[in-house]
């Protein structure tokens, strides 16, 4: 499922406040600034701080999960 670009738009880290940006795979928006991923589940993105996974353990669950 594609993530809305308007609701993306409307969307903000709750950590630092900064933009988030859709993952290629449209199953998690990251942050730059903080260097997290939150997850989209079921096509709602869930924009809670204690929910983010830093990208460095999103990469590797996503490799562990593909072997």
């Amino acid at each position: 499922m594609t993530l809305d670009k308007e609701l993306i738009d409307m969307l903000a880290c709750p950590r630092c406040r900064g933009a988030v940006a859709p993952l290629p795979a449209d199953d998690g928006l990251a942050c730059p600034a903080c260097a997290v991923v939150y997850p989209v589940r079921d096509g709602i993105p869930v924009m809670l701080a204690d929910q983010a996974v830093p990208e460095a353990q999103w990469s590797e669950g996503k490799a562990n999960a593909q072997d």
